[in-house]
C-alpha cells in the first residue's frame, strides 16, 4: 500500500525511547524527513545515526526538556515548515491517588497534557497558513478504563482525548486533520515498570508483575509495529476523512474494563 508520505517533514516529541522512538523508525522509512525532540541530546544522536544508515532522509533535532519555559516555540522555530506534528512525549505515573501526591501530580501533567495543547497551539496556525496537515496524539487506553490504580493517567488521558475530540471536529474546515491513538499495553519499559508498581499495590510483591502480564490478549503486549504502522496510515491521504476520533489498539482490554 502506497501511502505516499515520502518528503513530508514530522516532528515526533519524545522520539528518543519506546513508541517515539518507533514512530521515527517507522516514519523515516516511509521516507519521511524528521525533526525529533527529547531531553537527552546522546540519545537524540544515537537515533539519528541509525536511521540514517537505513534511509536517505533529513533528521534534525532539539534536545530539550519540554517543561522548560519557551521549550515549545524553540522546538517549533527549529523544526521550521512541517506537515505533521505527532504529540509523544509524557510518562503520567502510575498508582492511586493515595500514592501521587500534588507536586508529582503536577509534574505528570506539565509534560503530557499542557506539553499535548502548547505544540497543537503553535503548529496548528503553521499548517493551516501552509494548506493543511495532521496532528496525531499519543494518548492511552488509561483514558478509556478509568482505573484508580493508574487514575492519575486515567484523568490525563481523558482530557486529551476530549480535547483531540473536539479541535478534530472542525479542523478539516482549515484542512487539519487531528486525530488520537490510545494503545493499550506496548512491548517497552514502561509497561514493565507500570506492572510491577500495579503487582506492588494489588499483589503486595513487584516481581510478581508476570501473573499479570499472562492476563493480557494473547499473553502480551503488543508489538511497536502494532502501534506505529496504525499511525502511518492515520497520517496518509489513506486516512483522509479520518478527524475528531479516537483510535484504541489495546487487544480489546478497554471492553474487558480492566488495566490488566
Amino acid at each position: 500500500m502506497d501511502l505516499q508520505l515520502g518528503g513530508k517533514k514530522v516532528v515526533i516529541t519524545g522520539a528518543s525511547q519506546g513508541i517515539g522512538e518507533g514512530l521515527a523508525h517507522a516514519f523515516a522509512g516511509e521516507g519521511c524527513h524528521l525533526h525529533l525532540t527529547a531531553r537527552s541530546a546522546e540519545k537524540l544522536a544515537t537515533l539519528a545515526r541509525e536511521i540514517r544508515e537505513r534511509n536517505d532522509v533529513t533528521i534534525t533535532s532539539t534536545a530539550v526538556d519540554m517543561t522548560e519555559s519557551g521549550a515549545p516555540e524553540r522546538i517549533v522555530d527549529e523544526a521550521g515548515n512541517v506537515d505533521i506534528l505527532i504529540n509523544n512525549a509524557g510518562v503520567i505515573p502510575s498508582g492511586t491517588i493515595f500514592d501521587i501526591g500534588p507536586e508529582k501530580w503536577r509534574e505528570g501533567w506539565a509534560l503530557k497534557g499542557f506539553g499535548y495543547a502548547d505544540m497543537i497551539r503553535l503548529v496548528y496556525p503553521r499548517l493551516k497558513e501552509r494548506g493543511g496537515g495532521v496532528i496525531l496524539n499519543n494518548i492511552g487506553n488509561g483514558g478509556e478504563i478509568c482505573d484508580p490504580q493508574y487514575i492519575e493517567g486515567a484523568a490525563g488521558n481523558a482530557s486529551i482525548m476530549a480535547m483531540t475530540r473536539a479541535l478534530g471536529g472542525r479542523s478539516l474546515d482549515d484542512n487539519i486533520r487531528v486525530v488520537g491513538v490510545n494503545p493499550g499495553p506496548v512491548d517497552t519499559t514502561r509497561i514493565y515498570n507500570m506492572l510491577r508498581k500495579f503487582a506492588e499495590n494489588t499483589l503486595g510483591d513487584p516481581a510478581r508483575y508476570g501473573e499479570l502480564l499472562a492476563k493480557y490478549p494473547l499473553k502480551r503486549p503488543a508489538k511497536i509495529h502494532e502501534i506505529t504502522d496504525l499511525f502511518l496510515f492515520l497520517a496518509s491521504f489513506r486516512s483522509g476523512y479520518t478527524s475528531g476520533t479516537i483510535v484504541t489498539v489495546d487487544g480489546g482490554i478497554a471492553s474487558r474494563r480492566s488495566v490488566v
